[in-house]
């Protein structure tokens, strides 16, 4: 019942990865993480992966994934839980070792999106709505969701188009910077209010993009990551919350309450304020997202979201540094991988491996990874220190 630590991560580059099959892309991710750490196949003790689903031609990809990375007859588990399901992989890997079921356990996100049309993928996304209430009657997309959203913390708080615009723009500068990224030009304040509209206020910059990708991470026990590794990255805090799937039940929808509870829960386990974090990922699929994630995390007061991104605050060097790896915007967001990902980028950072997006000094690290429009939220804080 000891301590958990990530003690190797593997993550693929993001784009269109017509090249390779749903269970290779899986393994890329699962090599690199078994020889970052050290290990071998024969030494996980039970695996966890993470798909949304529907996109590719693998309805069941977890035991393919599995035998092809030679990790059969180890114990494994599909997990879901829309766009936060490789948070969920990860939650559900630390339990495993947590337990005592095993002292090594193995994350592993991946979607393979862009082997559906557009059209399509929309679809596939919007369904993770209400679909008897939402979907059906009224055909509701994610960026008519989050656009509902966006118009009401404008109207509640003043939050600009400028203001969303500017998460973009810095979203695309780190982006530019990571060779993982699925996009690697950076923007202008002008290209993105100027963007053809997705749905208002929600412009072609303010949306995430569809992506194939894969991340893998590595969990081990205190004993055993002790041994692996010099540089453990430690699990400190992990909590996780649910909300009605009905945005018409919802008290207020500038807020999300999974994000507020799930916060809540990851800071009392670790011990520490929003104010000890030194950088954090951030559920981005749309700017409007990360704005209200600054506020909800705690890191400024309700309705000063769009304040924080305007003074620069959120970039290195400000308050606190957000999606210094481009974020779902700009390094892209395979639905099952995204949360595993963010996990892999707070890893680097906190091993001080991040090169040129490298957060200087950074002890404490948060991933916050949202599944749908608020429905499922998992937060996990990490730390250099056990």
């Amino acid at each position: 019942m000891g301590k958990v630590a990530v003690v190797g991560i593997g993550h693929t580059k993001f784009g269109k990865r017509s090249d390779v099959t749903i269970r290779e892309l899986a393994f890329e991710a699962i090599k690199e993480a078994l020889e970052d750490s050290g290990l071998t196949p024969s030494d996980v003790g039970f695996a966890v992966v993470a798909n949304y689903g529907g996109f590719s031609e693998d309805m069941c990809p977890a035991p393919y994934i599995l035998e092809y990375a030679g990790l059969n007859p180890k114990g494994a588990m599909r997990v879901e839980a829309a766009c936060a399901s490789g948070s969920a992989a990860v939650h559900a890997a630390y339990w495993s070792v947590r337990s005592g079921l095993t002292d090594i356990a193995l994350a592993i996100g991946v979607e393979k999106m862009f082997q559906v049309d557009t059209p399509t993928a929309v679809e596939l996304l919007g369904r993770a709505g209400d679909v008897l209430w939402e979907f059906i009657p009224f055909g509701t997309t994610f960026p008519g969701y989050y656009a509902l959203i966006a118009t009401d913390h404008m109207n509640k708080y003043g939050t600009t188009e400028e203001q969303l615009a500017m998460v973009a723009v810095k979203n695309h500068k780190y982006g530019a910077m990571n060779p993982l990224a699925q996009l690697h030009r950076e923007i202008t304040v002008e290209e993105a209010i100027n963007s053809r509209v997705i749905a208002w206020p929600l412009k072609l910059y303010d949306c995430c993009l569809i992506s194939d990708g894969a991340a893998a991470v590595m969990l081990a026990s205190e004993d055993k990551a002790k041994k692996i590794t010099d540089t453990p990255v430690w699990i400190r805090g992990l909590g996780s919350a649910t909300d009605t799937g009905y945005l018409g039940r919802r008290k207020d929808i500038s807020t999300l309450q999974a994000t507020v509870l799930a916060s809540k829960q990851a800071y009392k386990m670790t011990g520490i304020e929003p104010k000890d974090v030194d950088v954090a990922e951030v559920h981005d699929c749309f700017t409007i997202a990360e704005i209200i994630a600054y506020e909800d995390l705690g890191f400024c007061k309700k309705g000063e979201g769009g304040k924080l991104i305007e003074e620069g605050q959120t970039y290195i060097g400000g308050k606190i540094p957000v999606n210094v790896d481009g974020g779902l915007k700009s390094k892209g967001h395979p639905i099952g991988a995204s949360g595993v990902a963010m996990t892999a980028e707070i890893v680097k950072q906190l091993r001080g491996e991040a090169g040129k997006r490298q957060v200087p000094k950074a002890e404490v690290g948060l991933v916050h990874n949202v599944g749908a429009a608020g429905q499922f939220c998992y937060v996990t804080i990490y730390g250099r220190e056990g």
